[in-house]
Parts: C-alpha cells; structure tokens; sequence
C-alpha cells in the first residue's frame, strides 16, 4: 500500500538460464521412482518508512493540486484529524498521502479510478482491515484508522520498516534473510483459519482457466492437462492466503515482518502465496527450491494445487508484461530528450523484454510439471 513519488530504476537485469533444482516440481527421490523433475529453476516501491517526525507541505495548488484536494477532502469525511504532509504515490489507479493523526502517523489511500472492477477490490480491501480489527491475523498488520467503503477511502497506521523488495519482480536475488523473514510470515497467513464467512474465495479457477485458454494464452493441452489436476483437487480444502504475496507488500522490521495490501486475500487452493513468491524470485535459485519443498511437502494434492497455481500466476504476469511491452512499443517517442529513444527508455523496454524472456521459460518448465504430474495420477 505504500509506495514512493519518486520513480525506481531498476539495473539492467542479465538473462541467466535456469540452475539445477529450483523448478516448481521436485526431483523424486530414488525410491519414489515417478517421474523426472524439471531441471532448474530460474519498481514498484521505495519506502522511507522509518520512525523519523514527519516534516513538509502539502502542495494542493493549482490545477494539478484539484485531485488532491479531493482526496484530501474525502479523507476528511471520515477521518477529521488527519493532517496531510506528503504524497507517498499518485497514479491513475489511487493516490496515497502519509500524514498524521493525532500522535500517530498514517497513510490514506483514496480511489481516483471508479471503474467497478476497482471499486469491489478497495472494498474488499477495507472488508479485509475492518475483519482484522476483531479477528488479528498471526503476522503484523497496519491497523485501521478509518474507511469509507462508498467513496473508496481508507485510512491505516503507518508502519516502520524497510520493504523486502523494490521491484515486483526483484531483478537481483534478495538477501536471504529477508526472504526467509517473508517467507515465514507468509507461512503463518496460510495456516490460519479465520472465522467462515469473513473471506471469500477471489478466484475461480475453472474460469480463469477458460478465459487464459479463450485468450490464447494456454494451449490445449494446458486446458486438459490443469482441468484434469483441478477435477482431483475438488474435495481439497482450502488455504487462506494474502493473494498478493509480492516482496513489495512486505516491510522488515526488527519487530517482524509487517504485511500490505489485502485487496485479495481469501481462500484459494494450497499453495497460491507460495506459487507467487516463487514467480518473482526469477533470480533466487535457493530460495524457489525451499518454496517448491514447501508447497510440496504435503504430498500429491499439495504438489498439484502448487502447480495450478503456478501455471495461473505466470500466465498472468506474462500477460501484464507483454500488455507492458505492446504499450511501449505503440507509444510515439514525444519531441523531448525523455523521448522512446532516451537511454533509460531503451533500458527500460530492454528491463521488460527480459524479464518476458524469463517468465516464458519459467512457463515451459511449469508446463512440463504440470504434464508430468498428470502422468503420475
């Protein structure tokens, strides 16, 4: 939910193929004698997050400050006190301010895109903090201030601490430590049991299936292949999860991780966080290999609600990206030095393409996972 104002660039990120043993399917052991495993496994937020007192103006001048002013304005409605001190992100989604209340720092968050699609995700975001007022889930959350599902606003404390990653997809391996940091307090997510009916479950698989294969985007053979693995997986029980398990919805603190952003969090096949913390970590062979022996660990239903998992969430990213890749290629370079042809434009597109590259291979190998697991039941 935090983010900077200021942009990110990431380093140019290097092709690597994939190192042995950090596929999404675990080589068998000699006595299993199944299948083959796979071989190998392959900015969005600056934080400033710190406990310093908080210091500036709020610029709500000029045409540029209209929105703001509305933002603000809307803060207000619900949260008098709040006093505006910075915009943390504006983008064509929401802004978030950082200000405070009373003692008490805080960051608003307020829609400016009411389309319906993100109008039900804020709200199901604010459904998400007002049910950890009553029932705190096992890891560190920021705490509700205030929220106003109708106009799209909400209002949480401010939280310390460093966020695990910059980047959606990290183009360089985090330090270990803060991915075991995050990686365990994921794991807590997905072992609690709420109370039923306070979550939902956001995703429908069958139909996404359907709609990634009507797009073009799964083969056939994939429709077949995952609707067989989610026909065996129809009496399996569900798992909470944060459904956005990115190291960007993740601040370290000495106190303990602390998790954002819960606009999807309900119940899903087991293995859904795990399958996207192994998708971004293209550049951490160690770490997905103790994701896969995790989601894993609990036998067949576990290994192919993973894979299914898996297959959805890289299907989805290389849509984002190649979506990303289209748009800046269609995009006229404008009459300035900051045009399509400056240097960290170039950088930029080439950052993409990579990373498309990456998440491609990773596809092919989850793919093959996917059949050999098919094979196996």
């Amino acid at each position: 939910m935090y983010a900077a104002s200021s942009a990110v660039t990431a380093p140019t990120r290097t092709y690597r193929p994939h190192p042995h043993g950090s596929g999404p399917y675990l080589d068998p052991s000699p006595s299993a004698g199944a299948v083959a495993g796979l071989p190998g496994g392959r900015n969005r937020r600056a934080q400033g997050m710190g406990t310093q007192p908080l210091s500036g103006r709020l610029d709500l001048s000029g045409p540029q400050g209209a929105q703001l002013r509305a933002a603000v304005a809307s803060v207000h409605r619900i949260c008098p006190e709040f006093n505006p001190v910075q915009v943390l992100r504006r983008g064509g989604k929401s802004v978030l301010l950082l200000g405070t209340t009373g003692r008490m720092s805080a960051v608003a968050k307020c829609l400016l895109d009411h389309s319906p699609a993100w109008v039900e995700s804020f709200r199901q975001e604010i459904s998400a903090y007002r049910a950890f007022v009553r029932h705190r889930p096992p890891v560190r959350v920021p705490r509700l201030v205030a929220a106003d599902p109708d106009n799209c606003t909400l209002v949480v404390e401010r939280m310390p601490g460093r966020v695990a990653a910059l980047a959606r997809h990290p183009s360089e391996a985090p330090p270990r430590a803060d991915v075991r940091a995050a990686l365990a307090a994921i794991c807590r997510v997905n072992a609690w049991r709420p109370p039923a009916g306070l979550f939902d479950a956001p995703l429908d698989y069958a139909g996404r299936i359907g709609r990634y294969h009507d797009l073009g985007l799964l083969t056939d053979r994939d429709l077949g292949d995952l609707q067989k693995l989610l026909h065996g997986l129809a009496h399996t029980q569900g798992q909470f999860c944060h459904g956005d398990a990115l190291l960007n919805n993740v601040l370290l603190s000495p106190a303990g991780p602390v998790l954002l952003d819960w606009d999807n969090a309900g119940w899903y096949l087991p293995g859904y966080d795990l399958a996207t913390l192994w998708t971004v970590l293209g550049d951490a062979p160690v770490a997905r290999r103790h994701i896969s022996q995790l989601a894993q660990a609990a036998g067949t239903p576990a290994r192919d609600a993973f894979l299914v998992n898996l297959m959805l969430v890289l299907t989805r990213e290389i849509r984002r990206y190649e979506t990303a890749v289209q748009r800046t290629m269609r995009e006229p370079a404008p009459a300035t030095t900051a045009g399509a042809g400056h240097p960290g434009a170039v950088a930029a597109g080439e950052e993409q393409r990579l990373l498309l590259r990456r998440l491609h291979d990773d596809a092919q190998m989850a793919r093959r996972a996917v059949r050999a697991a098919v094979g196996t039941r």
